[in-house]
């Protein structure tokens, strides 16, 4: 009873997931098949479990789907995904955040965002009071469809799902597509929610090296091959968080390795509107026959105002949709994604991003010279985006500086938070656009009198 009600806490066995049967748990634990029978029919009186006469026993309910720790020790924890994460939603508006993934107030188009709020709020009452509609505003997908069919990706509104934002979006894939103990293959660094978001459905990651030009292909067919992935998530366009392009011959080779192996690949566009020029797509390339795409617009309009997308094939949309309705009754609600399409729609939207792009440039020249000046050197200068990923000085524990710095409210993001094989230790990513003078100042010290921790050695192999 105990062994059945730990999975279910720790989401080992999820709502509605059937148990073993009688005989296999009795085999595997070494029992009678009457302890079993007797330990099932108690966890059902007590409400756990279900019986489903003729089909076996299922979970009726579950407990929290990840370990609640104290609030207060919440700077102590370990130093991991959700480490990083609480401290740079939680910090205090004083704060300097260059561990967040997000760009200041007064990079975003502040006016434009005003406009399409007044716009709307002028508008149907019912966007300010009712659900939206199963799969989101019509408008909204039209205009994504017309844009990805820009980029050669021919798509129409019933391929696109709008979702509460881009994570959402992830979580639903993962819900339907995966069940606990499944392997899912990641890059190696990643984007540190990747693993947040697996971990919390007990799901085994299986990272491969990036490099400058996408995933180590060798390393990846490996993998395909001794471990059999069922999902591959990704960031083919500026990739978080090394900055890294997938190029053309990669991609290809990667899609004709995913087709052979039948993985599903999911490409995280979120910082595709920040390239200077748009780089090979899996989605385009493969025509959403395999590869779903995802998206979102917190990095160049708004982390505000939540909505997110996913563009596939019908089929797998329309089961989405439900999915969602069952999870959340519905997506972004009327107001965001009429704020989100009135906001996309102004002509002022592409000017914004094109001259976001121009200052990106700018501060990336500036922050990789500065860090230069304290032994900090980019592992790669992006064609875009506002993220350095760089390698300390010798010896340096990025997790280390980044517990010390937040005495100073300093807000950092240590490489191993986004390292499945926790092979980071020594590098960091910092958003430039959240780098002011005072950050400079406080790494300066703070690298002057840190040491670092025995065994603490960046690994020479890892980007």
């Amino acid at each position: 009873m105990e062994t059945i009600r730990s999975r279910i806490s720790t989401r080992a066995l999820l709502p509605g997931e059937r148990l073993p049967s009688i005989r296999r748990l009795a085999a595997s634990m070494g029992l009678s098949p009457s302890t079993v029978v007797e330990a099932y029919e108690r966890l059902a009186a007590e409400g756990l479990i279900r019986s489903r006469p003729g089909a076996g026993f299922y979970v009726a309910g579950a407990g929290p789907s990840l370990e609640m720790r104290d609030p207060a020790s919440a700077r102590d924890r370990a130093v991991d995904p959700f480490w990083v994460s609480r401290q740079t939603l939680d910090a205090p508006d004083t704060a300097l955040r260059p561990g967040c993934g997000w760009l200041p107030p007064d990079w975003m188009p502040e006016a434009a965002l005003r406009r399409a709020l007044r716009q709307v709020a002028r508008g149907d009452a019912g966007v300010l009071t009712d659900y939206g509609s199963s799969q989101g505003l019509t408008d909204l997908r039209r205009l994504l469809a017309r844009q990805f069919a820009d980029e050669g990706l021919a798509v129409g509104p019933d391929d696109i799902l709008l979702t509460g934002s881009t994570s959402q979006a992830h979580d639903l894939i993962c819900r339907y597509l995966l069940r606990p103990g499944d392997t899912v293959l990641l890059d190696d660094p990643c984007y540190f929610n990747f693993q947040a978001l697996l971990r919390v459905y007990k799901l085994r990651i299986i990272s491969v090296p990036m490099t400058p030009f996408g995933p180590d292909l060798a390393a990846f067919a490996e993998a395909l091959r001794d471990h059999a992935p069922r999902l591959y998530i990704t960031n083919s366009a500026l990739h978080n968080p090394t900055g890294a392009t997938m190029s053309a011959q990669i991609a290809h080779r990667l899609l004709t390795l995913a087709t052979s192996h039948d993985l599903t690949i999911v490409e995280d566009e979120t910082f595709a509107a920040l390239e200077p020029d748009p780089s090979p797509r899996l989605a385009a390339l493969d025509g959403l026959e395999r590869v779903i795409r995802v998206g979102g617009f917190s990095k160049t309009l708004s982390a505000s105002i939540r909505c997110g997308y996913i563009a596939g094939p019908t089929a797998l949309i329309d089961t989405l949709t439900d999915l969602q309705v069952a999870t959340s009754f519905g997506g972004p609600g009327p107001l965001a994604a009429e704020v989100v399409h009135a906001a996309l729609s102004d002509g002022s939207y592409r000017k914004h991003v094109a001259a976001l792009r121009q200052r990106l440039s700018r501060k990336q020249r500036e922050v990789a010279r500065k860090l230069a000046a304290m032994g900090i050197e980019p592992w790669l200068m992006p064609r875009g985006g506002f993220y350095l990923w760089c390698r300390l000085p010798e010896g340096r524990d990025a997790g280390q500086i980044a517990r010390r710095t937040l005495h100073d409210n300093l807000v950092l993001a240590p490489g191993n938070v986004f390292s499945p094989a926790q092979t980071a230790a020594g590098l960091m990513r910092f958003n430039i656009a959240q780098m002011p003078d005072r950050a400079f100042d406080i790494l300066a010290q703070i690298l002057s009198e840190s040491v670092a921790e025995p065994g603490a050695q960046p690994s020479a192999s890892s980007p």
